[in-house]
């Protein structure tokens, strides 16, 4: 697809692909749309996607680094990125050049991929498995299945008794804790942060935004280690083993946030939290209790992090229907939400924009995985996406992304025509 590559080099650009984030993060308008694609773990190319895209391309063959085993996550190639204009790049990019961090792995349909070499991934039968350290089960994908399934709950019988103490031990029993993506499982001291300086000098002078995610879930770390149902009938009907739960949460959380700034301060644009607050149709829970039970944990670290490094932006992964949560997550101190899921109930483009555009970059939104880009026409792709940069680019304050990552089913002719609309738009 020369064309596609042909339409970027003969353009001119004011800013760097850093300075163009960095503006509309300040609300500034920038030369062009920022866009990202692959910077964090919501914005990226399932590994099917990836794989059919290159091939209609007509680009060559290269190994597919699957850094997400859980949500089958691949590391986009310099290509790509350059193809597509791409702006932002997370640290994953930078274990890509260490040939000792991966190992080969077959996929159920007897694709060759490489995964960190830390994961116990087993075949037992038709079906792979996830195990931690101690040889016990996590997660599975079944032989039908694209992803892997959580299927151990720590404190799935938590009571009145559990004062959580052993929290620590027990997030190796969770899947989305102990199966980490690189630069995880590397530390702040010794060999681990000889690492992360490896990959943090592969992709600084790259010019590109970089994208730090920390993670920091609240709400979503309590579905994780109760399992979905119980964590909602505990915030129902348990507020004290939720309080003394989300307390020693945030104690872990905070003293991991006090590393990791040390660290990274002054060399990241954004730190990715994240925390699935919304479902298809409405927030999961009431705004009242939204501000009882869960924002006091977000402003707490998200204060720390203001004032810790006043520059770096906070943007929050939350999926969802979320618009009446919108302005407590601001009071909180967000700065930025991804992916801004537009085929939710009360999450139109035009409406979010008017409302809290003053206050609030909004990090995707720009084409629907679960309705047009996955079943629409190339022409139905590109109107979408006008329209939603239409709405959402004015005035800075916005970021492309597509809303959440790029699924198996996409094909890979529009995945091309919604960065061929977006490389249009003026």
């Amino acid at each position: 697809m020369e064309p596609i590559a042909k339409k970027w080099k003969g353009m001119v650009f004011k800013m760097n692909s850093r300075e163009r984030v960095v503006a509309a993060l300040n609300h500034r308008q920038p030369d062009r749309v920022p866009i990202d694609c692959g910077g964090h773990r919501s914005s990226n190319f399932s590994v099917e996607a990836y794989k059919n895209l290159r091939q209609y391309l007509g680009l060559e063959s290269k190994p597919l680094y699957l850094y997400d085993v859980v949500q089958q996550l691949v590391i986009p190639d310099e290509d790509i990125l350059e193809m597509f204009g791409i702006d932002v790049v997370d640290f994953a990019r930078g274990a890509k050049e260490d040939a000792s961090l991966w190992k080969d792995w077959e996929q159920n349909d007897g694709t060759l991929v490489k995964v960190p070499v830390h994961h116990d991934m087993r075949r037992e039968g038709q079906d792979a498995w996830l195990y931690n350290k101690n040889g016990k089960r996590l997660g599975v994908q079944k032989a039908s299945s694209l992803y892997f399934e959580q299927t151990s709950y720590p404190y799935m019988d938590a009571d009145e008794d559990s004062d959580f103490s052993d929290m620590e031990e027990a997030f190796h029993d969770n899947m989305w804790a102990e199966i980490g993506t690189y630069p995880a499982p590397y530390g702040f001291e010794g060999e681990g942060l000889r690492k992360r300086e490896e990959f943090m000098s592969r992709v600084s002078g790259s010019g590109k935004a970089l994208y730090g995610t920390f993670g920091g879930n609240i709400h979503e770390n309590g579905s994780f280690m109760f399992g979905m149902e119980n964590w909602l009938a505990y915030l129902a009907c348990e507020p004290e083993i939720v309080e003394r739960f989300l307390d020693k949460l945030l104690e872990q959380h905070m003293k991991n946030l006090e590393i990791f700034l040390k660290h990274y301060k002054g060399r990241i644009q954004v730190i990715g939290f994240g925390d699935d607050l919304g479902a298809q149709n409405a927030p999961q829970m009431s705004p009242q209790m939204y501000r009882t039970m869960i924002k006091p944990y977000h402003r707490k670290m998200w204060e720390y992090v203001h004032k810790t490094d006043p520059d770096v932006k906070i943007c929050l992964h939350c999926c969802g229907s979320i618009f009446p949560l919108i302005d407590d997550l601001i009071d909180a101190g967000v700065d930025a939400i991804n992916p801004v899921q537009i085929s939710s109930e009360n999450m139109d483009v035009y409406k979010l924009k008017e409302t809290f555009g003053k206050d609030l970059v909004f990090w995707g939104g720009g084409c629907d995985v679960q309705t047009i880009l996955s079943n629409g026409t190339m022409q139905e792709v590109k109107d979408s996406v006008r329209r939603n940069l239409d709405a959402m680019y004015k005035d800075g304050g916005y970021v492309f992304q597509q809303v959440h990552n790029i699924l198996a089913n996409v094909p890979p002719q529009n995945i091309v025509a919604m960065f061929e609309a977006v490389k249009e738009y003026r």
